[in-house]
């Protein structure tokens, strides 16, 4: 695939996430221990063979530009090609504020036509998955089709009234599209992932700008579909994958990966997830440490108990504290005595002694970084 090239727009919206977007995009929000969830779809990316990947911005990117640097950990840092950082910028057509995928291409299409490739492989960064390309570019080229979009029809990731849902017939084609319905009536969600030619990529966004459209599916590739009579393909992703549109699914996907089987799923041996290294020490389990069901990064220093839980790097537990079903992100403490559960504590986040903060299941509370409590 070294005639495609990979573009990830992370403009997605924040309030999704809520508290945890305060000062980072959704594509540099943490998962699974010491990952952020844009080193998926790098990763998956790379693993299919592309060396040409952009990453456009949109706002809070300071931490995801400093999580992806030079692009040196995907090995996307040679003298060809490589990694491109691509944040908003002023224009007399542009305010430097996407409102959507198209408005953000339009804003590059400097970067699309510099690069030598044929193929974009187009993709957001709401959804977590570990994906090869390969097979859906073949099937791509098989087709004939001038569009092929991802799918799943996995019933987890439908959502009343958000999302991009498709029919497609016997013979894998997309022909017809619904839009944030109230009930679905099409069981395959769109993963927003899309693959193309890059030339009519262009041709297409050229167009949809010259109509002040601003969203590539919703407002163009829709039109293609039902007016335009071209032939978009769909292609179905059976293996997991994850919505981020909530703190909840945000949770869900946490507590997932805690299962070995989910876990193995994911991290697969044939597609590795690299991530930006952080030199660290093991980490330590004091003698009141017990440990159950929980994935605990290196630089950890436990001496109480933690049951079904995440912990990122440097996380402390005091002597006697108990954390059950809960997410602790990078560098934050819980002290002496405190009781955890159902929560979600992130960056340098603070819970002093004696403290106590259960929240309902699945509904999990929420300290923001920096706080303390």
């Amino acid at each position: 695939m070294k005639n495609v090239m990979g573009v990830i727009y992370t403009g997605e919206k924040d309030s999704f996430l809520r508290e945890l977007t305060l000062q980072r995009a959704v594509a540099a929000t943490p998962v699974a221990g010491r990952y952020r969830v844009i080193d998926f779809l790098v990763s998956s990316m790379v693993n299919s063979g592309i060396k040409n990947v952009g990453v456009i911005m949109q706002k809070n990117y300071h931490s995801l530009m400093d999580h992806l640097g030079s692009g040196k950990e995907w090995d996307l840092h040679g003298k060809n090609d490589g990694l491109y950082i691509l944040p908003p910028f002023l224009t007399r057509e542009n305010v430097g504020v996407y409102n959507g995928s198209l408005d953000a291409l339009h804003s590059n299409m400097g970067y699309l036509r510099r690069s030598r490739q044929e193929y974009v492989l187009l993709s957001n960064s709401l959804i977590l998955f570990n994906a090869d390309f390969r097979d859906m570019f073949e099937a791509h080229t098989r087709s004939g089709a001038e569009v092929t979009m991802l799918y799943t029809n996995r019933r987890e990731m439908q959502r009343p009234e958000y999302g991009v849902y498709f029919d497609v017939d016997e013979n894998g084609l997309i022909v017809d599209m619904e839009i944030d319905p109230t009930k679905p009536r099409y069981p395959s969600a769109s993963m927003d992932v899309i693959f193309m030619r890059k030339d009519l990529l262009l041709d297409l966004v050229d167009r949809g700008a010259a109509h002040g459209y601003h969203d590539l599916t919703r407002n163009v590739i829709q039109r293609m579909v039902r007016d335009a009579g071209m032939r978009v393909a769909g292609y179905e992703y059976k293996e997991p994958c994850f919505r981020l549109d909530s703190i909840r699914s945000y949770f869900e996907l946490n507590m997932e990966i805690v299962s070995p089987q989910v876990r193995h799923e994911i991290f697969r041996e044939d597609r590795p997830v690299y991530t930006k290294v952080r030199d660290e020490l093991s980490a330590r389990y004091m003698e009141h440490a017990k440990i159950s069901h929980s994935i605990v990064a290196d630089g950890c220093i436990i001496d109480g108990t933690v049951e079904h839980s995440v912990l990122f790097r440097g996380v402390r537990i005091g002597k006697g504290a108990v954390v059950k079903n809960s997410i602790l992100m990078q560098d934050s403490v819980v002290e002496e005595g405190v009781k955890l559960e159902n929560c979600i504590l992130d960056k340098q986040a603070v819970i002093k002694k004696g403290g106590t903060l259960v929240g309902p299941r699945g509904y999990p509370i929420v300290i923001s970084k920096n706080m303390m409590i």
